[in-house]
């Protein structure tokens, strides 16, 4: 397998909490972006449910990882950060979540809307969230054919945003069905910059770090033995017609 060709300008990355998109593609977006191509992210949730510390208020857990999240996109050179502040861990996919998801497409207009898969109950780490279905289902949903239909949210079109058509969607791809797979190699330390970045999730303790960041080589060799480089980004490609 070989790194397939890849022309298109703006990409999109559509996810359900902070830190999710660093693991997706962090390493692909500061690829991208140093490429001069422009790259934006959607967060469904601000992450305000993730920590085991009862004494952490949800608002304050909110901004803490909207924070965190814009410092990694700032690592990776991502243009523009959206949070649509759902409530973490019971996200679902609803109507009004998609409509929100098609503002946003046609605002910003994307080539290549990236995202989660919404049947993956299993990663290479254990359990699937089941926010990352949700948003990754609302996501498809919301690039075909709500984002596409001109009749689709006739108020978004008062609002100004008329339809917009995406091209090709990447997903999340951890098993043997990637057929677009990213040579990361030179950007793969700022991948886990981006991802150290969120210190309410990873932590700061030194022993810690490094077992998270061995894993994550690991996982990443492996993908990237695939295609013969050192580190790489594995997906799912599908065309929209």
């Amino acid at each position: 397998m070989a790194e397939p060709s890849f022309d298109y300008q703006r990409i999109m990355a559509i996810v359900a909490h902070p830190d999710d998109v660093d693991f997706l593609m962090a390493g692909s977006a500061a690829k991208w972006s140093s490429e001069g191509r422009e790259i934006n992210y959607v967060l469904c949730t601000s992450g305000d449910t993730g920590t085991a510390n009862p004494d952490m208020s949800t608002d304050k857990l909110a901004s803490i990882r909207e924070q965190e999240q814009r410092a990694a996109a700032d690592v990776v050179g991502v243009k523009e950060v959206v949070f649509l502040r759902y409530p973490d861990n019971t996200l679902q996919n609803t109507i009004p979540l998609r409509k929100d998801i098609v503002r946003q497409i046609r605002r910003l207009k994307p080539e290549v809307v990236v995202c989660g898969n919404p049947l993956s109950y299993f990663t290479p780490w254990g359990l699937n969230h089941p926010d990352h279905r949700a948003s990754a289902a609302a996501a498809l949903e919301a690039v075909f054919p709500s984002a596409r239909d001109y009749h689709s949210f006739p108020d978004l079109i008062r609002e100004g945003f008329p339809p917009h058509n995406v091209q090709e969607v990447l997903i999340e791809a951890y098993s043997n069905d990637e057929d677009f797979v990213v040579d990361v190699s030179g950007t793969f330390e700022l991948k886990l910059s981006a991802l150290k970045m969120h210190e309410s999730q990873v932590g700061t303790d030194p022993a810690r770090l490094r077992q998270f960041e061995k894993q994550l080589r690991e996982g990443y060799s492996r993908i990237g033995i695939k295609i013969g480089v050192i580190y790489a980004e594995p997906f799912k490609r599908i065309s929209i017609l």
